[in-house]
């Protein structure tokens, strides 16, 4: 297991000792569970918007801006 130092603001640190002692237990352990949480421990995260406009329509990235220019309202 690696060693990491990190840089916390005061408050931060105070909320994460006090959390610490609630749950009786380390600040590593807590350290190591949020950022396993915020990770997705150990698989990669996937893009949320990713797929999310799939139209099927396989030539929307050539008309993108035909696309746009009807889809925009045109200044009188």
């Amino acid at each position: 297991m690696k060693r990491t130092s990190v840089k916390l603001p005061d408050d931060l640190d105070a909320r994460l000792r006090h959390e610490a002692d609630l749950r009786g237990t380390t600040i590593a352990e807590i350290t190591r569970a949020a950022l396993e949480h915020h990770l997705g421990a150990g698989k990669r995260r996937r893009l949320g918007a990713a797929a999310a406009g799939g139209s099927g329509q396989a030539d929307i990235s050539e008309r993108v801006e035909e696309i746009i220019n009807a889809e925009t309202p045109r200044s009188r």
